[in-house]
């Protein structure tokens, strides 16, 4: 039904790698707002809690379907990648809306004794500004390396 990848992909491997890189910011906030400062904060609204518990549940299981569509064999085809970058840039995209927006909503990015700054940027932003970028980077290597491979094979396979 399905033709696998070629057996050689030059680059494969690497936007692979780099999209592996990107799926772990599903699991970060599953492990950074499971504590007092989060989820169990004596502050928040318990359905406000009950919220974030929806989240990090879907951004676990979110991360994992993402890895395997990166990673699980055969029928491994491009459209593969594009769904775990679909989900992983919809991940990306919707963080940028919320600092974006974070003055509409009276949000705070930056809380002070509970996270720190990189180089003088709120940790949140910079860890997404550098899965961003390699994210970007990603897509790049995927539509200008990969595809064109992937077209070439299937036009020698046309002519056979």
């Amino acid at each position: 039904m399905y033709e696998p990848f070629p057996a050689s992909v030059e680059g494969l491997t690497l936007v692979r790698i780099l999209l592996t890189i990107c799926a772990f910011e599903f699991f970060g906030p599953c492990k950074r707002d499971s504590d007092k400062t989060h989820l169990f904060n004596p502050d928040w609204v318990g359905h406000a809690r009950f919220h974030l518990m929806w989240q990090l549940g879907f951004m676990f299981f979110s991360g994992i379907a993402t890895l395997a569509l990166i990673w699980l064999p055969d029928p491994l085809r491009p459209i593969h990648l594009y769904l775990a970058a679909g989900w992983l840039g919809g991940n990306l995209f919707g963080f940028w809306v919320a600092v974006g927006l974070v003055k509409c909503y009276r949000g705070l990015i930056f809380v002070p004794r509970i996270h720190l700054k990189i180089l003088g940027i709120e940790e949140n932003v910079f860890v997404f500004a550098i899965l961003t970028l390699i994210f970007v980077g990603a897509m790049a290597a995927l539509g200008l390396k990969i595809e064109p491979q992937l077209a070439a094979e299937i036009q020698t396979a046309v002519a056979r």
